[in-house]
């Protein structure tokens, strides 16, 4: 009866919304699969980026980058745990919001932190939103913890824009017994809440929730008082909006876990982490936490079908995005994972009706090795939020998501809205006329902060604009992609200029959808040389810096080879292509050599994480020699 009941709900509110049940099933049906893979690729788990066709025009840069030897913020010297990114737009910024160890997950202490940014290019350093919090004397399952014991910070829900336009950021304190314990299984104190002001300051830090269940209330928690005592009206006003949005609230589920009827789902047999939401054309709100646990509510939250597991969608404990896009239609981003351990490749799949989900592509398959060691640091692009309904909306149509990668570095994406694989027009960009990089519609850049790419102006000789590609970091590289329509027998040219060789060099490759890579150009100070794979060897050609170097090549895929040609001049001739491919789709510019095999990183038979299987990357803290590269005139033919 409790679910005939549900399904009557749901047809009165599909009527009453006049929504056609002729594109979209009905509740009763959707509610046994709220989320459905209707595609048939599937992910290749021995390739970082799975060897799917990546998405055209996502731009990803990252905000922050841990480093065990400096301290942004003059302190204590590690943090190089940093995770749990959340994001959201307010008064013009992008905030994001992410959570810091010293070193490792469950491992005090912890702390909040938040980076800013007015265009999602020039990001701000991180500041302090919660600082190291000190725990009372507490008797825990297995011993105590003394008083004056760091606590472990650990949230799923960032920001709130209250009704009232305020905009409120939220912690919650917890601790671990050991750093193999997770604080997120009830046994914390509450949730810390205050607000970020349009100057930019930060008001007072007050408990929003105590968690009672547990004996934390007014009396026996220190530091910060309740909300409440609080003078400030719009402030208590705009705490309690969020404490009535069951929708937003029930985001808070797993840390402390009561049962006073403050969250309208029990999850059962079920442990519903990383809550993401949105509402479907019929009002229905979609549902979707960690592992493909998936329901609906006909009522914004208070009432919900029975929690069911997404049957198509292989994803693993790195949490799922969706969200309704400004073109009308659906997204979800997440890691498609071949082994549901895996925390890679980064996919978006789209869909019209919120339900039905295709077209899957990757949005980043850039998986950097770890640079510091920890407990659970999984290895991988992870924990992806965009902006939840409500906390804002870009200008433009673009979607934006931010993630940790390794568990130490915290990136931002910005992807193209519609989300496209393939483009029908040629390339032809010469760079003048653009502002920034972020201009570069159909090109798919990948940005470090010690390996930025930016638009500069070439040599007073050259006298125009290009595409800068510097790099100073040990352990990642720059990379510019553009797509091309998809070919058999094509030339590719463009003009590059070594300005400076350090330690990273250049390497261009032609690739097909899946990433296969029938030849490379490497560039360093001296030669340009040819990757010959197992023929027979190809001699490189003198080059030398601080001068521009034309550079174009004839494919063609029916006899598996190549053509060169340097100042337009033939060079080498019928180059063997190192793998047969069918046809090909992108130029990448890149300054270090591919690493796309997880091959390198097999624990127990499949691909896993080092962890503690190894010492920190000996130099990471340190910058390397610097390389400049500058690329212009990009262009691609038929022949």
């Amino acid at each position: 009866m409790k679910y005939l009941s549900l399904i009557i709900i749901f047809s009165i509110i599909l009527n009453f919304n006049g929504f056609s049940q002729s594109k979209l099933p009905p509740i009763d049906v959707t509610k046994n699969e709220p989320v459905k893979y209707i595609g048939k690729l599937q992910t290749d788990k021995h390739y970082y980026d799975g060897r799917l066709r990546h998405a055209v025009g996502i731009h990803s840069r990252q905000i922050l980058r841990a480093n065990r030897i400096d301290s942004p913020l003059g302190e204590l010297t590690g943090w190089t745990y940093n995770h749990a990114p959340m994001l959201c737009y307010w008064n013009g910024r992008f905030y994001v919001q992410y959570l810091s160890n010293l070193k490792e997950e469950h491992h005090p202490p912890g702390r909040t932190l938040l980076i800013t940014s007015k265009d999602g290019i020039q990001w701000s350093p991180p500041k302090v939103l919660f600082p190291i919090y000190l725990l009372p004397k507490i008797n825990a399952e297995h011993g105590l913890i003394k008083e004056g014991t760091p606590a472990v910070v650990h949230q799923r829900m960032g920001f709130y824009v209250a009704p009232n336009g305020k905009l409120l950021t939220v912690s919650f304190v917890s601790y671990s017994e050991t750093p193999r314990d997770s604080p997120n299984r009830g046994q914390g104190l509450g949730r810390l809440v205050r607000e970020i002001k349009k100057n930019g300051t930060f008001g007072p830090i007050y408990f929003i929730r105590y968690n009672r269940s547990k004996g934390w209330n007014e009396k026996t928690v220190p530091h910060y008082k309740f909300f409440k005592t609080s003078n400030d009206t719009g402030f208590v006003n705009a705490c309690n909006a969020l404490l009535s949005d069951k929708l937003m609230t029930l985001q808070w589920w797993e840390m402390d876990r009561t049962k006073d009827g403050f969250y309208t789902i029990d999850p059962g047999k079920y442990e519903t982490k990383a809550l993401c939401y949105y509402h479907r054309p019929d009002n229905v709100v979609v549902a979707i936490w960690k592992y493909s646990l998936t329901a609906l509510s006909p009522d914004n939250g208070l009432h919900w079908t029975k929690i069911e597991k997404s049957k198509t969608l292989e994803t693993c404990g790195a949490k799922v995005w969706g969200q309704k896009t400004d073109d009308g239609k659906y997204s979800l981003v997440y890691d498609h994972s071949a082994t549901h351990r895996n925390r890679f490749p980064l996919v978006i799949i789209t869909g019209k009706d919120g339900y039905r989900f295709n077209n899957m592509l990757c949005v980043s398959g850039e998986v950097p090795p770890i640079r510091y060691q920890g407990i659970h640091k999984s290895i991988g692009l992870q924990y992806i939020r965009g902006i939840l309904e409500g906390n804002g909306n870009p200008p433009g149509n673009d979607e934006w998501i931010t993630y940790s990668v390794n568990k130490e570095d915290i990136w931002v994406s910005k992807i193209h809205i519609p989300v496209i694989g393939l483009v029908k027009q040629n390339v032809n960009q010469n760079f003048e006329n653009l502002r920034t990089v972020e201009d570069l519609t159909y090109w798919n850049l990948y940005m470090p902060q010690w390996a930025p790419i930016t638009i500069s102006e070439a040599p007073s000789n050259f006298a125009n604009h290009c595409l800068n590609l510097k790099d100073e970091e040990p352990y990642n590289y720059a990379k510019a992609e553009r797509a091309f329509p998809e070919s058999k027998k094509f030339s590719v040219e463009f003009d590059v200029y070594l300005k400076k060789v350090g330690t990273a060099k250049l390497e261009i490759e032609i690739q097909d959808s899946a990433g296969s890579r029938p030849m490379r150009l490497r560039l360093d100070n001296e030669w340009l040389m040819f990757d010959r794979g197992k023929i027979e060897k190809v001699r490189p050609v003198a080059i030398h810096t601080q001068k521009w170097y034309h550079i174009k090549m004839d494919f063609n895929c029916f006899t598996s080879s190549y053509d060169c040609y340097l100042q337009n001049k033939l060079v080498r001739k019928n180059i063997p292509f190192n793998n047969q491919v069918k046809n090909l789709e992108r130029i990448v510019f890149r300054t270090g050599p591919w690493r796309g095999d997880v091959r390198q990183f097999i624990v127990n038979g499949v691909p896993g994480n080092p962890g503690l299987y190894i010492e920190d990357l000996p130099g990471s803290g340190y910058k390397t020699a610097e390389s400049e590269y500058l690329i212009d005139n990009v262009k691609t033919n038929g022949l």
